[in-house]
């Protein structure tokens, strides 16, 4: 009888799911997105590609990489293909216990991996500010150089409805850009600071290409304008945040290249395409299935051990290569839409990502003194 009742459930919530305007978005204009994004890829046969390096290495040291996300699907796939690349990997996640088992599961297939796990929020400032002292500690513990080779920010969520972090932004959008533009601006010294070339990786997506006009705000940026809404519009927050991501790869790559002190930071954008990873484990079940289904006869869809190939391209192109985004896997980069190239756009983004990470600086740090 129970199993009868959870059954009726799961189907009632699928069909208003259906009836959703978020639905017929992720359906049609997700996929047309993923389709235009390797229809340029095929017409675009002179679009460039770049090779693999052996990660750069600092003397008596392994390269220290960090990954967040690292604990299921492309985060846990491509902790374990770095890993094998020589990286000491430190793996960032949610879960203390998801931590563990991926730690188990990837020394139980690479007996040589080197690994450190943190528990970190990544959609709260205070856990991202407690992780960075952390590792500054265990990197001087450990008699380690104090410096990062390899930053991939790939956490991020789908939501289905809302919800709110400490800070009082939307969820969705705090994990999926305000989170990795906080870590990326608080490691950014420890990323300079090193002895050999080190680089930003930003797993983006297909779906910014949905995204035809952004308002930069305060009140998008933290997603607290959707909130006024009748219905939580998780695709169209969800595609926001990939192009916030977009926008801030290409914008911190700028600014980089404005710093009058030397340095070594490359920036790169990758999207990795449509993968079977839990990312819709929110969305009834029965639908992402059949979703599923629907992108594999297509072959549009990957494994996380097939789909981090972009992923990984980013993290060991060429060390000179900075500003570009991988798609397709072989090393190939493609030209994401028009409106991420917008610098305009670019920097009243970072401007406002700054304010939002110095009020955040400012109320965290005299409750941590």
């Amino acid at each position: 009888m129970m199993g009868i009742r959870m059954a009726i459930k799961e189907l009632w919530n699928a069909l208003q799911f259906i009836c959703s305007v978020e639905f017929w978005r992720m359906s049609v204009f997700w996929t047309v997105s993923l389709l235009v994004s390797y229809c340029r890829l095929l017409l675009a046969p002179k679009s460039k590609s770049y090779p693999r390096c052996p990660p750069p290495t600092p003397i008596n040291n392994k390269p220290v990489c960090i990954i967040t996300g690292a604990t299921s699907g492309l985060g846990k796939a491509a902790a374990y293909a770095l890993s094998k690349e020589g990286f000491c990997v430190v793996l960032v996640g949610r879960s203390s216990d998801l931590l563990l088992k991926t730690v188990l599961e990837i020394t139980s297939s690479n007996k040589d991996a080197q690994l450190k796990a943190f528990q970190v929020d990544i959609s709260s400032f205070q856990s991202i500010l407690n992780f960075n002292r952390s590792l500054q500690q265990w990197l001087s513990d450990t008699k380690m150089h104090s410096s990062v080779q390899l930053l991939i920010n790939n956490a991020g969520i789908l939501a289905t409805s809302y919800r709110l972090t400490a800070e009082g932004y939307d969820q969705m959008m705090a994990t999926n850009y305000i989170g990795a533009f906080c870590l990326a601006k608080l490691l950014l010294p420890l990323l300079i600071n090193s002895p050999v070339p080190s680089r930003i990786v930003n797993v983006t997506s297909f779906t910014h290409r949905s995204v035809f006009n952004m308002q930069v705000d305060k009140e998008t940026v933290t997603g607290k304008s959707f909130l006024r809404r009748k219905q939580y519009p998780c695709a169209r927050i969800y595609e926001y945040s990939k192009l916030c991501l977009l926008l801030f790869s290409y914008e911190l790559h700028r600014q980089l290249g404005l710093m009058e002190k030397p340095h070594q930071v490359s920036v790169i954008a990758t999207d990795p395409g449509a993968v079977e990873t839990n990312i819709m484990r929110e969305v009834p079940s029965c639908l992402s299935h059949v979703a599923f289904m629907v992108l594999k006869l297509l072959g549009l869809l990957q494994s996380p051990e097939k789909g981090i190939s972009s992923i990984i391209d980013a993290a060991l192109a060429p060390p000179d290569k900075s500003g570009v985004y991988f798609f397709g896997g072989k090393g190939r980069t493609l030209n994401s839409s028009v409106l991420s190239h917008n610098a305009e756009l670019a920097q009243e983004l970072w401007t406002t990502s700054c304010d939002l990470f110095l009020q955040s600086q400012l109320v965290v740090e005299p409750i941590s003194t």
